[in-house]
């Protein structure tokens, strides 16, 4: 799916720490909320920074907002995800921001404590209506700094007609279970792995903490003052995550691309953690829905497991030339209503909850898993170093996966590295 390209560009672009130009020193983090917005129509030009298919889309939907604001004109450029980050950072260190910008989740807390972005203006939405992981993925130290726009998280997908194989008629629903099942998969549905889970490396980590907050794990306090890496909790799904390879039950390399998708098509891995766009890709790589399925993550002892929440937020610019036209622009966006038909057009799934109440959201098997996991989801904490520490956190995990450190120890110098860089709050 589009959205897909999207997020994970997001998330994979690397992190520049900012400087404040020209703003309060004390940058964002902390800011009271903004004013309420005017009632009334919009008006004056909204300019609109948006990235990938996003942007490729979003001039010509935007025409039903301009039919209800006629004074209003949106302006959107279309931005290469691969070089939003720099373009955004540059654009609030000079002064010369859009209006409004699609922002990955990742970037909230550096562009929001830089003093780019604004507070959420009281009464603007309810976060309520929004999935709690994701909502989470605006607030830095405690303030939200905008909207989430769409959304993507991770689920189990496995072989069904293996799994009847090895004596499975449904799901793993707790950890001992997905244990089991993997080793049955191996052992007794023909698969060399079980379960194939990625073994550090870039983007490791969007794996790994899914298991660490299903056991009750936290990355930071909560203020986001301070990384809480090292902890029990921590290190208990760390050395529950690397026992599959220590076992042979997952792969202890990197996939080569495309050689997951083939690999679950012949049986070579019975079952994978991904995300809503891998529906289509093993459907390419010639399987039908009679023979995978999707489910939620298992759970230490119930499920669902909380997963991992990505996605994109909108956020309005400090250096707005219309801040009022701007907000009610990102409000209309965050309409259940407008957030359907914007699925329609692009295949993002909604943050918002009631966006899935009807059509093909509330109709399609596969989809109503993913809606279920949202309700179970965690975003990566709001700091503006989190790049940097799940970089770090990448290496350590392939050291662990490995067997090249026990992980404890690991966890230990994810904490040593991550407090010696800080949350920069």
């Amino acid at each position: 799916m589009n959205r897909t390209a999207s997020a994970l560009a997001a998330l994979a672009v690397t992190s520049l720490v900012l400087t404040s130009c020209g703003r309060d020193d004390a940058g964002g983090g902390g800011e009271a909320q903004s004013t309420e917005v005017a009632e009334g129509a919009a008006t004056g030009t909204i300019e609109v920074w948006a990235m990938g298919t996003e942007g490729d889309e979003l001039q010509e939907f935007s025409a039903d907002f301009v039919k209800d604001n006629p004074d209003a004109e949106v302006k959107v450029t279309a931005i290469p995800w691969d070089a939003a980050h720099n373009k955004i950072a540059n654009a609030i260190a000079s002064g010369e921001t859009p209006d409004v910008s699609l922002i990955g989740t990742t970037w909230m807390g550096e562009f929001a404590e830089a003093g780019g972005l604004m507070p959420t203006p009281e009464g603007l939405v309810d976060e309520a209506d929004f999935f709690p992981g994701a909502w989470g993925s605006t607030e830095v130290g405690g303030t939200s700094y905008g909207v989430p726009w769409y959304v993507e998280t991770r689920v189990l997908y496995y072989r069904k007609d293996m799994a009847e194989k090895a004596g499975w008629s449904k799901a793993p629903e707790t950890w001992e279970e997905l244990h089991q099942f993997a080793t049955d998969m191996k052992e007794k549905g023909g698969a060399d792995y079980g379960l194939s889970l990625q073994p550090g490396q870039t983007g490791s980590w969007q794996s790994v903490l899914p298991f660490a907050w299903s056991n009750g794990a936290s990355i930071t306090n909560e203020e986001g003052t301070e990384y809480t890496i090292d902890s029990p909790e921590m290190a208990e799904a760390l050395d529950y995550y690397t026992s599959y390879f220590d076992e042979g039950l997952s792969p202890s390399r990197l996939l080569d691309p495309g050689e997951l998708e083939s690999g679950f098509a012949d049986g070579t891995y019975a079952a994978f953690i991904s995300g809503p766009w891998h529906t289509g890709l093993v459907e390419e790589a010639g399987l039908s829905t009679d023979e995978y399925a999707v489910a939620p993550l298992p759970g230490k002892d119930s499920g669902p497991g909380t997963s991992f929440v990505g996605g994109g937020d909108l956020a309005v610019f400090s250096d707005s030339d219309n801040t009022d036209a701007a907000w009610k622009y990102v409000q209309w966006l965050s309409e259940a209503e407008t957030q359907q038909r914007f699925y329609d057009v692009v295949g993002d799934l909604p943050a918002v909850k009631a966006a899935w109440e009807t059509g093909e959201l509330a109709e399609d098997p596969q989809l109503q898993v993913f809606g279920t996991q949202l309700e179970t989801t965690e975003a990566p904490p709001a700091v503006p170093t989190w790049e940097q520490v799940a970089a770090t956190i990448d290496t350590l995990v392939e050291q662990a996966s490995k067997g090249d450190a026990e992980p404890e120890d690991v966890v230990k110098e994810m904490q040593t590295k991550a407090s010696s860089i800080g949350t920069g709050l």
